[in-house]
């Protein structure tokens, strides 16, 4: 027994230390790939091409008016029309969309209203029924929870433009709007999720695609089989870019982020939500899921430590992790210019975010949207009985 014992705590030590070489090592990856956005970024094209942006709606969540109406303050020289899309004729969001079309009489804004589904992905079915009414070349699907700067479109296009690139898509970082659990929801963005695409990105084990943005022209879209042959997958937004790469294309991401809601108002609601978003992560890559073990040196160090009664040296293998830990979070506070931050749920949140990825591994449905839905081995969704 004490040589089982042993051997847990020499596992434990050893993926402690691998935690704080990663933990290191992401810090210097996303400084230099936060300080590449100080590069000068391609122009736009001699004539800017009109743009259609899809903004697909369901309920009138934390936040929206205002992350919608950073859509329509862009400044871009070409045309933009916004096509909105909901599937409950009395949804809440409806009354936002009007009151923008109201605020802004010389955009371009088109509300779509339509109930009808194409697979068990509800969101998708949304976008198929408004993507009808794009009329641009350039399309631009963007989730409801984001907001963005005003050089937005210009960016995007402006990355679209580069030779060989077929779809544009952006990291992002949390934005806390409810209270503790937002903000612990916005540290599992900012802290683990964010920094670990980094990572995956310089050592070219991640090729993610991201549903904040998903801009691509129409003829791509149409050759990688149009949105609704991902009606049925979890992980539509990654289905979505590993087509465009099967067409020989490449998915750029810009070092630049934009801001995604973080609106949980219990503990129910982060452990639901967190639990379909790393089941997504899983199915789409479960390799890479399960090394992602490295990037929680908290709760590793700390069963590591105990496994040794807390000896001089696995006391000090913990206190390293945890210092390389630290780094990371300054950093990645650093580049994203994040202030306020309530540093002390940092222990809280790596616990809390090492617990989901162990839940993760027992997990065979999620919910989404008061909904819930099984999950199969490829990623592909299913309605459960009664829902």
């Amino acid at each position: 027994m004490a040589a089982a014992w042993t051997a847990l705590g020499l596992v434990l030590g050893g993926l402690t230390c691998a935690s704080a070489a990663y933990s290191l090592a992401a810090a210097a990856l996303v400084r230099r790939f936060f300080q590449s956005e100080t590069v000068p970024a391609p122009g736009l094209p001699a004539v800017p091409p009109a743009v259609t942006i899809l903004k697909p709606l369901s309920g009138d969540e934390p936040g929206l008016g205002a992350h919608l109406e950073s859509f329509c303050r862009q400044d871009y020289p070409g045309d933009v029309q916004i096509v909105f899309g909901v599937q409950d004729p009395n949804d809440p969001a409806i009354r936002r969309v009007e009151a923008l079309q109201r605020d802004f009489p010389d955009r371009d804004l088109q509300l779509v209203v339509s109930t009808r589904e194409y697979g068990s992905n509800r969101k998708i079915s949304n976008v198929v029924n408004i993507v009808r009414e794009a009329r641009h070349d350039v399309l631009v699907l963007a989730d409801s929870d984001i907001g963005v700067r005003p050089s937005y479109v210009r960016d995007i296009v402006a990355a679209l433009s580069a030779p060989g690139i077929g779809l544009v898509t952006h990291l992002y970082r949390g934005e806390p709007l409810s209270g503790l659990w937002s903000h612990l929801s916005a540290m599992a963005i900012d802290h683990h999720f964010l920094p670990s695409v980094i990572f995956g990105l310089a050592t070219k084990r991640a090729r993610p695609c991201f549903g904040t943005t998903i801009a691509l022209r129409r003829s791509v879209l149409e050759r990688a089989g149009g949105f609704s042959a991902f009606a049925d997958c979890l992980a539509d937004d990654n289905a979505i870019g590993e087509a465009v790469r099967n067409l020989g294309l490449q998915v750029a991401i810009p070092p630049m982020t934009v801001t995604h809601a973080c609106t949980e108002r219990s503990l129910a609601d982060l452990v639901t939500h967190e639990l379909r978003w790393a089941r997504t992560i899983r199915s789409v890559d479960p390799v890479g899921f399960a090394g992602t073990i490295v990037t929680h040196p908290l709760p590793l160090g700390l069963m590591g430590a105990a496994a040794f009664g807390f000896s001089f040296a696995a006391t000090a293998v913990l206190v390293l992790a945890l210092g390389c830990r630290l780094a990371l979070l300054f950093q990645v506070d650093r580049s994203l210019g994040v202030q306020g931050r309530r540093w002390w749920l940092w222990p809280v949140r790596d616990v809390l975010s090492f617990i989901i990825f162990l839940a993760t591994f027992f997990v065979r449905s999620v919910t989404w949207k008061a909904r819930r839905f099984r999950v199969d081995s490829s990623g592909m969704l299913s309605s459960l009985k009664g829902q």
